[in-house]
């Protein structure tokens, strides 16, 4: 770990430890240099706690700035129950693998939780995905989001013509489909998407909010289910 980071942490520690403002201001060579500084050296782990919780806690906050408006899903693109008390967002992206692989973990919680919604986010972020997002959202205004999204991924990775036959293979009408993908409100809601990624600091897909708890990457059933149901505990 670099000195600097190092001293950041032990800082942000004793702020935290000691639980008011003036803990922050103690430099490193001050209270730092005494048995808590290397009580702290001696137990690194504790610096990576500390690191993940402000982590954690700087998420929570650009959560909640963006209020409402990231809970407003996309008309249709609901995986599970639309008034579902319990609440995952995923931003995924169909030429991603990892997205790919956290199919089966989505699929196994609402199937075994019927409070579930799972608001889907399209963040195509990958080349040539961004066609498969348009047309998911189009198969949502149809009522066949989940449809789409399954067997895009069974169908994959997304082209032109894998997007073409996913689309076909559920039985969207295609003229209407194709219209809806090239929309406005489609495009719009890319770009909401994009922005709303971006604010909560995630860099790739797959990306959850777990009832208000964000987990960047593909943290598998497990840990959904597990921060799904600290929440809901």
């Amino acid at each position: 770990m670099e000195p600097s980071l190092r001293n950041t942490l032990l800082t942000a520690l004793l702020a935290l430890v000691f639980g008011f403002l003036g803990a922050a201001t103690w430099s490193y060579s001050g209270l730092a240099d005494n048995r808590t500084r290397a009580f702290l050296l001696e137990k690194p782990e504790i610096l990576q706690e500390v690191a993940e919780a402000l982590a954690r806690q700087e998420s929570s906050e650009r959560l909640a700035s963006l209020g409402d408006d990231l809970y407003e899903p996309f008309p249709g693109a609901v995986i599970g129950n639309p008034e579902g008390s319990r609440v995952l967002i995923e931003f995924s992206d169909y030429n991603c693998g990892y997205c790919k692989s956290s199919l089966p973990d989505v699929q196994r919680l609402v199937d075994a939780d019927p409070e579930l919604k799972v608001i889907v986010r399209e963040w195509p972020i990958f080349e040539g995905s961004e066609d498969a997002a348009r047309m998911a959202l189009a198969a949502g205004m149809q009522g066949k989001y989940r449809e789409f999204h399954e067997k895009m991924f069974e169908f994959g990775p997304a082209s032109p013509a894998s997007v073409e036959a996913a689309a076909r293979a559920i039985g969207l009408d295609m003229e209407r489909a194709r219209a809806d993908a090239a929309s406005e409100p489609v495009s719009v809601e890319l770009v909401r998407n994009m922005t709303f990624a971006r604010s909560l600091g995630f860099s790739g897909t797959p990306a959850f909010i777990a009832e208000g708890t964000p987990l960047p990457g593909a943290v598998g059933f497990d840990r959904l289910k597990e921060a799904l149901d600290q929440a809901g505990g």
